[in-house]
Formats: C-alpha cells, sequence, structure tokens
C-alpha cells in the first residue's frame, strides 16, 4: 500500500500526496510539536517538511515502511531544528556538571505517555532538544553535536540535566518514580 502511494506520489499524483500526508501527518505533527511546543508553527514546520518530502520522493528507495517513515521523520526533525536555529530558541546552560544530583530511573510502564509528554514539553528547548533527538528518536551525542554545533560533552550535560529537571517535574506532578 504505502510503496504503491510512493510511486504515485514519484509520479505527483496529487491524490496520493494527499493519502500520504493524512496516512502520516498526525504523528509527525505530534513530532514537530514535540520540539516547538506551539501549535501554529508545528503546523507550519509540518507543512514545510512535507514539501520537502515531495521534493525530495523521487529519491526515497521504498525498502519498507517503517523505513519511509523514518526518512519522513528525518526530515521533520531537520526542519524543526532549523526553525528552532531562526528563532534563536536553542539555548544551552553552560556545561558545568550540578555536584551530588543523579537522575533517578523513572518505570515508564507505570506512567502515562501522556503525562511524560506534557512533562517533556515543560523542558527548556535546549534540554527538550537534546532530550529529544537523544531518547525519542535514538541519534547519539556525536551526531548531536553535529546537528546543533555544539560539543558532545554539551549534548551529554543537556541530556542530563534534561533528566533530572524531568525527574522534578514529574514528583512535583505527583507521578512516582523508583530509584
Amino acid at each position: 500500500m504505502i510503496e504503491d502511494l510512493i510511486i504515485l506520489c514519484k509520479r505527483g499524483d496529487k491524490k496520493a500526496q494527499r493519502q500520504l500526508y493524512e496516512k502520516f501527518s498526525g504523528k509527525l505533527f505530534r513530532l514537530c510539536y514535540r520540539y516547538l511546543r506551539h501549535q501554529m508553527e508545528a503546523e507550519d514546520v509540518l507543512v514545510n517538511g512535507f514539501v520537502k518530502i515531495f521534493q525530495n520522493i523521487n529519491n526515497l528507495e521504498f525498502r519498507s515502511t517503517e523505513a519511509t517513515e523514518a526518512w519522513m521523520k528525518k526530515i521533520m526533525v531537520n526542519e524543526c531544528l532549523m526553525s528552532l536555529r531562526k528563532k534563536r530558541a536553542l539555548s544551552y546552560i553552560p556545561e558545568e556538571a550540578e555536584a551530588g544530583k543523579e537522575a533517578a530511573t523513572v518505570p515508564v510502564d507505570d506512567l502515562e505517555v501522556e503525562e511524560i509528554y506534557a512533562q517533556i514539553l515543560k523542558l527548556p528547548h535546549g534540554y527538550r532538544t537534546v532530550f529529544n533527538l537523544y531518547v525519542i528518536e535514538g541519534y547519539n551525542h556525536k551526531e548531536i553535536s553535529l546537528q546543533l554545533g555544539i560539543s558532545e560533552n554539551t549534548s551529554k550535560s543537556q541530556l542530563h540535566k534534561a533528566r533530572l529537571m524531568l525527574q522534578e517535574l514529574l514528583v512535583k506532578e505527583g507521578i512516582s518514580y523508583d530509584k
């Protein structure tokens, strides 16, 4: 099904483009919103991302639905990062480690996804961006440093601080965790 849509999209079929958009726009919107936190901004980035997807779809070699989705997600992440850079919203707290603080392990099975998602959205842009790239998108610190123009140590520090802040936010909301 997806392979057929891709073939038709490569031929410029508007109906197939619409179907591809409808199939993936919800998931990709949530990805954009996770980075940007503002609905209108996330919608703008989503539209720009789909324009890039359709402009570059001829370069896509269909292997599987999962690989196609990963390709689209990568485009959307890049669009989100470009939007954040344009706004200069990516600010990073200095690398000095906070002495004596360790992030607790939060058992994800015990938490509602929406509760975690709501708390991630409260993280500052820099923390949230590194957290999303590392934890959710699966990038390593070297890849993140190249994407964001920061050192690997800054990426590691931002992730550590994001986890600490997320833990604090979860505790504040009364969401239990185990140390």
